[in-house]
């Protein structure tokens, strides 16, 4: 899923925290993004994704083995 960039386009992250396993791939790729708590499952401070770390946010979507982490593209 490519978003259009400079279209007024934004990536949205989202985190399905009852389907994460804890394997922290999201955080090595892009930890700008993608959190662990005390526990070491996924959670995202502002879904909202800077232009500049699309495709870190999409590498570390991609890695998560348990396919918690979705990206959706908004209207700016």
């Amino acid at each position: 899923m490519q978003a259009p960039k400079g279209n007024g386009v934004v990536l949205q992250v989202h985190a399905d925290r009852t389907r994460c396993c804890g394997y922290g791939l999201c955080a090595q790729l892009c930890p700008e993004i993608y959190k662990l708590d005390e526990n070491g499952l996924v959670y995202v401070e502002d879904g909202t994704v800077p232009p500049e770390l699309e495709e870190q946010a999409r590498e570390g979507a991609s890695a998560c083995p348990a396919e918690a982490i979705t990206i959706e593209i908004v209207a700016a």
